[in-house]
């Protein structure tokens, strides 16, 4: 029987069931991504490409690997595919029952017009033929009457499913614990990091000890990997009072010779890029320590502000 607004088990396993389009995996993000298996992921890790077709065997074994090992642990898992075949199905559900796992099938009936217009914009080989989606399509449409025989405890389509709320309160708890309110230290000063630079950065970012620099409130880190490193800046007021920003240290953009160094201003992972392959040495942002920003002769014009980046230099390579 198909039911509305379902209670789905925390711990089960969930099959969702469309044609190519119809939008599983942006279902399946509503999700924790510990729990979602994703064959064109899964792909991607098998063949180094998710659209990589002649992968696909290899990563269906994987799938049904790892859904193996899951359901022994009693832990929930959602398989994203098209799962239109019911041989696949019944496959996948006999690897529950094996557990004494519930199962639930997802319907997600997107319209055939939709899922073959949302072929377009993906990469060529990341399209599904337009056969291939009507022929899903037409699968995932007779597929609701078979589904009961197939061992599916429960029923439902995605359409009636409450998928924001899960999703919130998921967003929710992960930026309790990032703000410390769920008991834990919590990013702590690493959020600011992780706003600018994204958080694959965070494992590679340490502040230096001690290194508030001459007004205060500035401070300088480090990221280093190997033998590569970038020395950044925190800065508490950028253009006016209360912003705040990241300089990155890089040579002398006006004197090959100097000793100085000088700082842009970075607010990405891409800029971050840039002056790690010098592709930022000719930014108009750059102050050297020294020189300033090369734009004036006169090198005395602000000697209290040379004087503090002098200091910033010196406090970054202490």
């Amino acid at each position: 029987m198909t039911v509305l607004y379902p209670d789905l088990p925390e711990n089960g396993l969930i099959v969702l069931i469309g044609a190519s389009g119809a939008g599983k995996s942006t279902l399946a993000r509503t999700r924790p991504a510990s729990q979602v298996l994703s064959l064109d992921r899964l792909r991607g890790v098998v063949g180094d490409d998710p659209g990589r077709q002649d992968a696909t065997g290899d990563a269906a074994d994987v799938l049904k690997l790892i859904l193996e090992r899951r359901m022994a642990r009693g832990l929930n898992t959602v398989i994203d595919a098209t799962n239109c075949e019911q041989p696949i199905r019944v496959e996948l559900v006999t690897a529950a029952k094996r557990h004494g796992m519930p199962t639930v099938a997802v319907i997600v009936p997107t319209p055939l017009s939709v899922c073959l217009e949302r072929q377009h914009p993906r990469p060529a080989n990341r399209r599904v033929p337009q056969d291939v989606v009507r022929a899903q399509h037409k699968a995932m449409t007779y597929s609701h009457q078979q589904l009961a025989a197939e061992g599916f405890n429960t029923i439902v389509f995605a359409d009636n499913l409450y998928r924001l709320e899960p999703l919130l309160k998921r967003l929710s708890e992960r930026r309790e614990a990032d703000l410390g309110r769920d008991g834990g230290k919590g990013l702590g000063d690493l959020l600011l990091v992780r706003r600018f630079f994204g958080p694959a950065i965070l494992p590679l970012w340490r502040w230096r000890p001690g290194s508030d620099l001459v007004t205060g409130r500035d401070r300088v880190a480090e990221i280093r990997l190997g033998q590569q490193y970038l020395t950044l800046a925190y800065r508490a007021d950028v253009d006016s009072e209360g912003d705040f920003g990241f300089d990155v240290l890089l040579p002398c953009p006006v004197d090959p010779e100097c000793a100085g160094q000088a700082w842009a201003p970075v607010y990405s992972v891409t800029d971050l890029h840039k002056a790690l392959t010098g592709a930022m040495d000719s930014d108009p942002d750059l102050v050297c320590t020294v020189h300033g920003d090369g734009a004036d002769d006169d090198q005395d014009d602000d000697p209290e502000g040379r004087a503090d980046l002098q200091a910033q230099f010196a406090d970054a390579v202490a």
